[in-house]
């Protein structure tokens, strides 16, 4: 009799541990809205301060969108972190992020409105007659329509299939989104070279998974073969930019990126980024064997 009691309190005391609500995703979510709030939060106090130059309206234009699409790529990087690092719990913020991708592309709108003085018929007709703001405003309606049906309710009317169809828009609309910083870009394209490097890794992880294997994507070799030819093809890619659509011999991008003189190129910063998550896993896994060990 006490032998069931027993059985009875242990079954019990396991429901009650599977039933029991992870503490630790509340805190997460709202540490994840905090730093995803942070670049507004220090725009604005700039703005107030009066510490974005003589032109604040383009200030925040150019940050607005720069964030935008940071967030848009973390938010599509959360998926390899989970599957590498076997942190579940990231998929509890991705939303959080995709969401806070679109506020700041909205905010990006609002500011070039605000720089047209508001002339919405001005605003319409540069949208229709400059290819890279048309570009531009599909990605803009293309993260407004992931962001109106990323609610728990919208998943559940479009189901499952549907939904996780759906948002694979995200993809395009990353390609979409680096098309457009580069043609709004004047001069130096370092930083959407590097945007495009790292989106190449993203659509490169993803092919992997989807027509290859889930499984050996997560393994060191492949994260460094995959950074390596994220690197390479941001070379070739910056080499055929500058050999296009601008007049300076390409060949002399290709020898700066075998010299340190004009400062780290595009292609290694890339290659630096995307070592980080397999040398993250060659950390993290021996501390979570030793962990299952020690449970």
């Amino acid at each position: 009799m006490l032998k069931i009691i027993f059985m009875l309190r242990a079954m019990t005391t396991a429901d009650d541990t599977l039933a029991r609500p992870d503490r630790t995703i509340p805190i997460l979510k709202g540490l994840v809205l905090l730093l995803v709030m942070l670049p507004g939060l220090i725009t604005a106090v700039d703005f107030a301060q009066h510490m974005l130059g003589a032109k604040p309206i383009t200030e925040i234009i150019h940050r607005s969108g720069d964030w935008s699409i940071r967030l848009l790529f973390v938010s599509l990087l959360i998926t390899p972190l989970r599957q590498v690092l076997k942190a579940h719990k990231l998929v509890s913020v991705r939303r959080i992020i995709g969401v806070a991708s679109f506020c700041y592309i909205a905010i990006h709108l609002v500011g070039y409105m605000a720089d047209e003085m508001f002339n919405l018929a001005k605003v319409a007709s540069e949208i229709l007659l400059r290819y890279y703001l048309t570009i531009g405003f599909v990605g803009l309606i293309g993260l407004a329509l992931l962001a109106a049906t990323s609610t728990d309710g919208m998943v559940r009317r479009l189901g499952g299939k549907r939904w996780k169809k759906l948002h694979r828009l995200a993809y395009p609309i990353g390609l979409i989104a680096v098309v457009h910083f580069f043609m709004q870009t004047k001069l130096n394209v370092s930083e959407p070279t590097i945007m495009a490097g790292l989106f190449t890794w993203l659509m490169l992880y993803r092919v992997w998974e989807e027509f290859l294997s889930r499984k050996s994507v997560t393994t060191l070799w492949a994260l460094i073969l995959l950074a390596v030819a994220a690197a390479l093809i941001t070379v070739a890619g910056e080499w055929a930019y500058y050999a296009i659509f601008t007049g300076i011999d390409a060949s002399l991008v290709l020898q700066a990126n075998l010299t340190t003189m004009a400062g780290p190129r595009p292609a290694w910063i890339v290659l630096g980024i995307t070592l980080l998550l397999p040398l993250a896993a060659a950390l993290w896994r021996p501390i979570e064997a030793w962990r299952k060990r020690s449970a």
